[in-house]
């Protein structure tokens, strides 16, 4: 009796833990307050004096998830990057909303600010069917850490002129321009997979604004049979993207970047690299009109200065939400 009276009062303990540590818990099969995602969201306070964190058990979750604004400081923490799947399969012809239909495809749609996903995946399980976005980001502050975002063409949209996004040891895969958009957003030791010969990037950056996409010490890989993929190619004039301590496969073109077909871009666009490595990253046959980073120059681009340079003070401070 003893015996078991000791494992009661350990179990009630871990319950009680759990309780304390997760606002909700979202569990397939039944074993959390809800089981499924957007039910765990729909629930939590708008615009809460503190943080909701919402932990989502190992599981598949076929749904299409919407962070609205009214929901900040949301955390979503997935059990592990492998084993907690968020995926949902709408695509530019599936939406058939006419030439914007590609914004409505995300699986994971965040309009809120101070937003926060941990060990989970963001899939676009459509397939190599035209747009098919993954993960749509509105908000500001927003962050991404040991997550995987899988998807063809328009994996990662990173929507907001203001918005500063953060993404730490992720792994990003897709086609044609898997991470496009126009916020400014600081990629740190990420892997970057191309699956077919075509673009990395194709932001949007505004004009005016000092930061587009900075990648520090990423991994670029790719698919069997991938032999000719660019760094980037630029949605609008103004296009900015940096690549610093990157380690470039042999599958990105000698030239690195291409502009966007019949346009004059690379007349405004920003494309630079400093100290990358690897077959790659060779810049004898760049395109003349990308830079290589002074070293002076490259001490711009460290995480701090770009994520704090969107909007103006006062805000918080950088190391409390990168990291």
């Amino acid at each position: 009796m003893k015996k078991i009276f000791v494992v009661l009062l350990l179990a009630m303990s871990g319950i009680t833990a759990w309780a304390q540590k997760y606002d909700f818990v979202v569990a397939k099969d039944g074993s959390g307050n809800f089981t499924t995602i957007q039910a765990a969201i729909d629930a939590s306070k708008a615009f809460p004096d503190a943080p909701i964190t919402i932990f989502i058990k190992n599981g598949v979750y076929n749904e299409k998830v919407k962070v609205a604004a009214c929901n900040p400081h949301l955390r979503l923490i997935g059990e592990s990057a492998e084993k907690t799947i968020l995926t949902y399969g709408d695509h530019f012809d599936k939406i058939n909303r006419g030439r914007n239909s590609t914004f409505y495809t995300y699986t994971l749609l965040v309009e809120a600010d101070d937003f926060r996903a941990e060990n989970m995946t963001i899939e676009n399980s459509a397939g190599p069917i035209g747009q098919a976005v993954a993960l749509h980001v509105e908000g500001d502050r927003c962050a991404f850490v040991n997550c995987r975002l899988l998807g063809n063409q328009d994996t990662v949209y990173l929507a907001g002129q203001t918005s500063r996004d953060y993404f730490a040891n992720c792994y990003i895969e897709g086609t044609t321009d898997f991470i496009f958009g126009a916020a400014t957003a600081y990629f740190e030791k990420c892997t970057l997979h191309s699956k077919t010969n075509s673009y990395v990037t194709a932001a949007s950056t505004n004009q005016g604004k000092q930061y587009g996409f900075v990648f520090n010490e990423c991994k670029l890989t790719a698919a069997e049979g991938v032999n000719k993929a660019y760094l980037g190619r630029p949605w609008r004039d103004y296009a900015c993207v940096v690549y610093i301590h990157c380690s470039i496969g042999k599958h990105i073109a000698p030239a690195g970047w291409e502009n966007w077909s019949k346009t004059s871009r690379d007349k405004t666009a920003y494309y630079a690299e400093f100290e990358n490595n690897g077959e790659g990253a060779t810049t004898s046959q760049r395109v003349a009109w990308s830079h290589q980073l002074t070293k002076k120059e490259a001490a711009n681009y460290t995480k701090e200065k770009v994520l704090s340079a969107a909007l103006p003070s006062p805000e918080p401070a950088v190391s409390a939400w990168a990291k």
